[in-house]
């Protein structure tokens, strides 16, 4: 069914979305879709680090043969 519209066909939709929405509400709408995609990326970066910072820390075993001779 959408594999005739076409490039007229897509004009005539972006046309008609404008007259209804109106110039403002679209363009807020696309600054609230910006700041959503920044705030994924955001979080996917803080994810990332806290997965990195994770795996980098040094964790030592409860019976540890170093920690037993310093304690004699």
């Amino acid at each position: 069914m959408l594999n005739n519209i076409g490039l007229p066909g897509l004009l005539l939709i972006a046309v008609v979305v404008l007259v209804l929405f109106g110039r403002g509400k679209i363009s807020s709408l696309m600054g609230e879709v910006g700041k959503g995609i920044t705030a994924f990326k955001k979080g996917v970066k803080d994810g990332t680090q806290e997965i990195e910072d994770a795996t980098v820390t040094d964790v030592t075993p409860a019976n540890d043969p170093a920690k037993d001779k310093d304690k004699v």
